[in-house]
């Protein structure tokens, strides 16, 4: 069996984050090609941590700025390295790199951070967002990780396009992997709650994610004040992982405004509300609430920002507006009217099940996989940007890791 070693920022929690369930579909297409797989990981645990033991995956706590890892990946010697976002590879590359020289190495940047930043910081100086704010020292930090590696998988075509033609990151070391979902079936579709025996609106992010944030304090301040009056009997319910005191302090009886705080089952709890608001304002990648709303047959409203790279073609699984009048508008045709509500979850399954249904890209994934294994030195030698910055990076990283490492020492003298 070959060997996967994932290392991970933090321990996946699929019932609280978009990112957490990426990870479990990527642990369950290597498992399903029988790797033997390994997660590592620094971060503490939490009480919503998957037990990744029950899936057959052996779990290792590591230690940052510590040898102890050199040993480690010396001594499990795998065929594959995953890195879970770029911040990891910044860690951890150089070492994977000097113990297993031919171990290929991939990232999964779950969605483009600087992206993110940029749309971001225009969001909160009110200006509008140009290819020029791309360009930070965020970027740098994130495309140089790219080149390390050997291959980064993207979850959003959008983010391909920008890399590629902002950054002219080369079509070889880029892969387009969006979420693997199971199709949305008859058997499936029959099991769903029908439009009367559904009510009222919903919203899930969590919260450690601002855009999140920033879409409840949008639906609180601009959407609902106007929406509550339009439909006088409706609630807004708000779900999300980790909400704060800034959060919970929102909540509004008076105004049919809760907070309902973390959903255990993200998809059995969205399956009661008859529409997902979610007026992003700004984000990258791919919103996983939006397939959660497709996979049960919950139609949305939300911004061009929100659809980005997801319908491509399509009609959307409900509408897509950026001004609030209208948003409202749209969001009470969805509440009212059955026959555009079942329109628009006919849509969602459309999209789901073209775009995202696993059988699709599992396999392309694995032969890709393996192509560039058949080969590793001249698909590395095609990349001698990557080569370079690698060469320069271990190098700074490796003096201040092994700076810290001893001072950590010195300190438990």
């Amino acid at each position: 069996m070959k060997k996967l070693l994932i290392i991970g920022q933090v321990w996946p929690e699929p019932t609280s984050s978009a990112a957490g369930t990426r990870m479990i579909q990527l642990i369950d297409c290597f498992k399903k090609a029988e790797f033997e797989i390994t997660f590592a990981c620094a971060a503490s645990k939490s009480d919503y941590s998957f037990d990744l033991i029950s899936k057959g995956i052996k779990e290792v706590e590591i230690q940052l700025n510590d040898e102890s890892f050199d040993d480690f990946a010396r001594e499990l010697n795998p065929e594959i390295v995953l890195f879970d976002r770029f911040m990891i590879e910044e860690q951890y590359g150089w070492r994977v790199s000097k113990e297993c020289p031919n171990a290929l190495k991939i990232l999964d940047t779950e969605d483009l951070h600087f992206l993110r930043n940029a749309r971001q910081e225009a969001t909160k100086k009110g200006i509008e967002f140009t290819e020029d704010l791309l360009f930070s020292d965020l970027a740098k930090r994130e495309i140089a990780s790219i080149l390390r590696c050997d291959l980064s998988l993207i979850i959003s075509k959008k983010e391909i396009e920008i890399l590629q033609n902002q950054f002219k990151i080369d079509e070889k070391i880029l892969y387009y992997l969006p979420f693997l979902e199971n199709e949305i079936t008859e058997e499936k579709i029959n099991s769903w709650k029908n439009f009367e025996e559904r009510e009222h609106f919903m919203f899930i992010g969590n919260f450690i994610h601002e855009p999140n944030f920033n879409c409840v304090q949008t639906l609180k301040k601009e959407i609902w004040p106007i929406l509550r009056k339009k439909l006088p009997k409706a609630e807004l319910h708000i779900y999300g992982a980790y909400a704060t005191q800034k959060v919970l302090q929102l909540n509004n009886s008076s105004e049919r405004f809760f907070i309902k705080s973390r959903a255990e089952n993200a998809r059995k709890t969205m399956s009661n509300y008859k529409v997902l608001l979610a007026p992003i304002n700004f984000g990258a990648g791919v919103k996983g609430k939006f397939i959660d709303a497709m996979q049960t047959g919950t139609p949305s409203v939300t911004t061009t920002i929100g659809v980005e790279a997801m319908k491509e073609s399509f009609d959307w699984n409900g509408f897509v507006e950026d001004n609030f009048e209208a948003f409202v508008e749209k969001a009470v045709l969805l509440c009212n009217n059955e026959s555009e509500w079942k329109i628009a979850q006919q849509n969602g399954i459309k999209i789901l099940n073209k775009n995202y249904n696993k059988t699709k890209f599992e396999a392309d994934l694995l032969e890709k996989i393996k192509s560039i294994e058949a080969d590793l030195i001249q698909h590395r030698n095609q990349n001698f940007i990557g080569q370079l910055l690698q060469h320069h990076h271990h190098q700074s990283t490796k003096y201040m890791s092994l700076w810290i490492e001893q001072k950590n020492k010195n300190l438990l003298k």
